[in-house]
């Protein structure tokens, strides 16, 4: 079986392909597995060296090489044909451009859209509202088929060690701050979240504080970003150092930065994140957060679609692509998944111009009340846990016999 994967970021990386390539390796290590990066906003460009080297034996291509798919011209290493094409990340229509290249059956997760509905012929979906979401943009139903949350998996392997990484202990009862991994957020977000932690140092001192990386950015971009103390001046950054430790140093004292970090926060008692599938991911491990959605700098943010390149036009782009995510932003009751799915807040949000002083002062209030953590954490568990095993019920259905 030779499968073709389009995927895009991190966050579809650590918690859709990761898991899905470990459940088909499993399951057939023969299977011939292709993973196909594709251009995005939200991509790092070090998605595909991560993969090969998580997943020896595993082929994977850079965006630059795809572009070169598209175009029709050849590709060192890839089939001519595939069996099949999954989508799991990006815009759908590289992975259409994809199965047009290489044919096989086309299947897509969790989204799709009308002018694809002949193209995918099983489309994954999430849960039963992503179900009705699917029918919506016009996916028949009998081409849709619920397996659970990928992302699911992805976190509890993660904490399992199942991808090769040691146990720690570095956060066991503290809190772990999720500052992001896309460019702005490292640029920004990081050195914000530097002044959070000193003011959790102040609050709580002797409660283990550390911070989550990403294995997509590099050390040196992290260094930089940390000693520039942050590009906008309403992150209310603080300027810190990246030491040879692995640890972020700041006013003296010192932050481990985890790069699995899963690993280590299913040890902790609370999380600090911004929404996104991280929260996903530790509702999953019983870690409840406080997510904080910052509209500091709102033109900063990264969104899908023609908005993000109409902020990049000279001098009128800013103030209408901050206009606009402020504006959209009010359809929103909640930003953060474990909320939204939930139907109610069990997760804090705190939504707006924030101040680093105030993220610590919510966090620490939390921590403080272990009974909260505790209840919440089952809560959060408790909702997503008909959704572990996803990948395995995706990769059998992947794994499927295909008729000539």
């Amino acid at each position: 079986m030779r499968i073709a994967i389009t995927a895009n970021g991190p966050g579809e990386f650590a918690g859709w392909v990761r898991p899905l390539v470990a459940a088909l390796r499993a399951r057939d290590p023969a299977t011939e597995i292709h993973l196909i990066c594709v251009p995005d906003d939200f991509a790092t460009g070090r998605e595909a060296a991560y993969a090969e080297q998580l997943f020896p034996g595993v082929r994977a291509y850079p965006p630059s090489v795809y572009l070169r798919l598209a175009l029709g011209r050849a590709v060192d290493g890839l089939p001519a044909r595939v069996d099949r094409v999954q989508y799991l990340g990006g815009d759908l229509g590289h992975a259409a451009r994809v199965h047009g290249r290489l044919g096989g059956i086309a299947t897509s997760y969790k989204f799709s859209r009308r002018s694809y509905a002949e193209l995918f012929e099983r489309v994954f979906a999430v849960d039963e509202a992503n179900r009705e979401q699917l029918t919506g943009w016009g996916t028949p139903a009998d081409r849709i088929e619920v397996v659970g949350n990928l992302a699911i998996d992805g976190a509890l392997g993660e904490a399992a060690g199942t991808f090769g990484d040691p146990p720690s202990d570095a956060a066991h009862d503290g809190i772990v701050l999720f500052p992001g991994s896309r460019r702005h957020e490292v640029a920004n977000l990081f050195p914000m979240f530097v002044r959070v932690a000193l003011n959790l140092r102040r609050m709580l001192p002797g409660v283990p504080v550390a911070f989550a990386g990403s294995p997509f950015v590099r050390d040196e971009t992290l260094r930089a970003a940390l000693a520039r103390g942050g590009e906008h001046p309403l992150a209310y950054g603080a300027a810190a150092e990246l030491n040879d430790q692995r640890e972020i140093v700041a006013e003296g004292a010192r932050f481990p930065l985890l790069r699995a970090a899963m690993r280590a926060t299913a040890r902790a008692r609370l999380a600090v994140a911004i929404p996104g599938t991280k929260v996903i991911e530790l509702a999953a491990l019983g870690i409840p957060a406080v997510v904080c959605t910052p509209f500091n700098a709102p033109e900063l943010v990264v969104i899908g679609g023609p908005l993000q390149y109409v902020g990049k036009l000279p001098l009128i782009g800013t103030p209408i692509k901050r206009a606009a995510v402020l504006n959209y932003a009010k359809r929103f009751t909640h930003f953060a998944q474990p909320n939204i799915d939930a139907g109610k807040e069990l997760d804090v949000e705190i939504v707006g111009t924030l101040l680093p002083s105030q993220i610590a002062q919510v966090a620490a209030e939390r921590w403080h009340d272990a009974a909260w953590c505790s209840a919440t954490g089952a809560e959060l568990r408790e909702l997503y846990r008909p959704q572990a095993g996803a990948s395995e019920r995706m990769a059998a259905a992947l794994l499927e016999p295909v008729a000539e």
